[in-house]
C-alpha cells in the first residue's frame, strides 16, 4: 500500500549526474525513494505529528536529492534515515517548547491498528486494539532520545552501527541508550495494563 510519499513531486535532476558523482536520477529513485516510508515512521515517531512528519521527510527527500552525490556506496537506507533525523531535529528546534506536547492522533493509531489485522471475533480485536494503543503510548511517553533509538532498532531494525551513524553518537552510546529505552519502556507498560485502556 502506497503511503502519502508516492504522490512527492520532487525535481527533476534531467537525467544528469550529480556533482559529477556518476549518479543519475534512476539512482536515486531506486536507491533513496523506497525508504520514505521508513523515513516517515521515524519523523512520525519522533515528531509525533503526522502533518509534521510529512513536512520532514519531503524537506529530507529534497536533501538527499541535493546531496545525493555524497552517498556512498549503494546502501541509502541509514544514510536517508539519518537525514531525516537530522531534519526533524531542526523541526524540533525550529518549535522550540512545543516540541516534547506532540499531538496524539488518533486517525493514524486507527490507521496502523487496521493494517494486517483479521479479526478473528470481536473481543480478540478489542484486546489487540488496546495493546496496541498502550505500547504506541508507552513509546511515545519515552524521552526522544530513547524513542529514537527503540524506533530505529525494534521497528526500522537497523544495527547498532546504523543507528549510531544516523544519530551521530558512539556505538557505545546506542547500546546503552537502547537499554535504558527498553528498560523504561518495560516500566511505562507495567503501569497499565492493556484492559484499562480507553
Amino acid at each position: 500500500m502506497a503511503g502519502w510519499w508516492s504522490r512527492l513531486s520532487l525535481p527533476r535532476m534531467a537525467g544528469h549526474d550529480t556533482a559529477g558523482a556518476g549518479r543519475s536520477a534512476r539512482d536515486f529513485d531506486t536507491l533513496v525513494l523506497p525508504h520514505l516510508g521508513a523515513g516517515y515512521n521515524l519523523a512520525r515517531w519522533l515528531l509525533r505529528d503526522e502533518s509534521h512528519a510529512e513536512d520532514a521527510v519531503q524537506d529530507a527527500a529534497l536533501r538527499a536529492l541535493r546531496y545525493f552525490h555524497a552517498l556512498k556506496g549503494d546502501d541509502a537506507r541509514a544514510w536517508f534515515l539519518g537525514i531525516v533525523r537530522n531534519t526533524c531535529m531542526d523541526h524540533l528546534r525550529h518549535r522550540g517548547a512545543r516540541a516534547e506536547d506532540g499531538l496524539e492522533d488518533d486517525a493514524m493509531e486507527a490507521a496502523q491498528l487496521a493494517v494486517g489485522q483479521v479479526a478473528a471475533d470481536p473481543a480478540t480485536d478489542l484486546e489487540r486494539a488496546h495493546e496496541r494503543a498502550w505500547v504506541n503510548a508507552a513509546v511515545r511517553a519515552l524521552p526522544a532520545a530513547m524513542r529514537e533509538v527503540i524506533v530505529l532498532r525494534e521497528m526500522e531494525g537497523l544495527d547498532y552501527a546504523q543507528i549510531a551513524a544516523i544519530a551521530g553518537i558512539p556505538l557505545g552510546t546506542v547500546m546503552s541508550r537502547l537499554a535504558r529505552a527498553r528498560t523504561r519502556l518495560r516500566e511505562l507498560l507495567a503501569q497499565q495494563p492493556p484492559s484499562t485502556m480507553q
